[in-house]
């Protein structure tokens, strides 16, 4: 069985070493975080089960660090930070966050943490739960997974682009509207600039002729969008 791999985020480095010493005796594999700058790219190569993020960092705080990282993953994320008032913890929620730590921490109850969201989200009692699929033709839009599937062809999404394949394809082929896509896609519409729903339509259109899902999301002037099924996955 492959080991849990788990990706920390913590600019203390004598607590970040610790932790990672702690989880590797326990055969987990362990990266620290090397450029602040680069949590996503880092992240997103490592592909870890769990991430282990402090709330003080450099440059940008964990709360800015865990909704982008929630554009790519839905892995655990547990806060582990010195601030201990019920509104960080809030935040931390409310941020895209599954649990919260506060330092100094017990290491015996880090890894309890650890085992208990591993259990919940890839062990023995999330074999219990229903995977939630979208089926339309051909077509399988598996959501946990972040993966849709056409025959043999498996295509992977990023978070925003499962998003939008599951409101278009879930009401497909009826039109949802801008707004409502906005409205899933974003918490704030108010700071998204209107070209970037665009943007993110074409970023799907392409991975879709990149791996020869020939079915199309056509543009409803005035309106807004609708997955049409093609000929070919019905």
């Amino acid at each position: 069985m492959e080991n849990h791999r788990i990706f920390i985020v913590e600019d203390d480095i004598k607590i970040a070493t610790l932790l990672a010493d702690k989880l590797m005796k326990y055969q987990y594999q362990v990266k620290i975080v090397e450029n602040f700058e680069e949590i996503i790219e880092e992240c997103l190569a490592f592909e870890p089960h769990i991430v282990l993020l402090d709330i003080n960092l450099p440059s940008y705080d964990g709360y800015y660090w865990c909704r982008q990282l929630r554009q790519h993953t839905t892995c655990p994320i547990i806060f582990i930070s010195a601030r201990s008032g019920e509104m960080d913890q809030i935040f931390a929620l409310e941020n895209g966050g599954d649990d919260f730590i506060t330092k100094p921490f017990n290491y015996e109850i880090v890894l309890a943490k650890i085992k208990s969201h591993l259990r919940r989200t890839y062990g023995e009692y999330s074999a219990r739960l229903e995977e939630r699929t979208i089926k339309l033709g051909q077509l399988t839009l598996y959501l946990e997974r972040m993966e849709l599937n056409k025959k043999e062809v498996d295509v992977p999404l990023q978070k925003k682009e499962c998003i939008i394949l599951e409101l278009l394809m879930s009401q497909s082929p009826k039109v949802v509207t801008r707004e409502h896509l906005l409205e899933e896609l974003w918490d704030d519409q108010a700071f998204v600039d209107e070209n970037t729903l665009n943007v993110n339509m074409t970023r799907v259109r392409k991975k879709l002729t990149e791996y020869g899902v020939t079915s199309v999301i056509e543009t409803v002037r005035g309106a807004g969008y609708r997955f049409v099924l093609s000929a070919e996955e019905m």
